[in-house]
């Protein structure tokens, strides 16, 4: 389960909950201590206080142009191949990008 892993690793959950989700959950108690404080905050508190929404500027932007320049639905059923798939797309941009830039460089 997610919260379970997160909480292994140290890391705040900032995953949002629905309106009507219940406290009640028996396979993580992470999960209900969430859906707990998330309740008694309300909707128009949590997000602050979680910094929920943020975005990372470097990433964010060559996550979008791989997913515009390749799609983000992905042929590849085996974990191994998802993996590679999204790899070789990476790949595939960074070398455009590259591409891209000692022609710009050369003009």
């Amino acid at each position: 389960m997610l919260f379970e892993r997160l909480h292994k690793l140290g890391a705040k959950p900032v995953i949002k909950i629905r309106k009507n989700a219940t406290e009640w959950h028996r396979e993580s108690k992470y999960r209900r201590r969430e859906v707990r404080d998330y309740k008694e905050m309300g909707y128009d508190r949590w997000p602050s206080l979680n910094s929920y929404g943020m975005r990372w500027p470097g990433t964010e932007g060559i996550f979008s142009a791989v997913k515009h320049k390749f799609g983000e639905n992905t042929l590849s059923r085996s974990e191994e191949g998802l993996l590679a798939e999204g790899y070789q797309r990476f790949w595939t941009y960074d070398e455009l990008m590259q591409y891209g830039e000692k022609r710009l460089g050369s003009t």
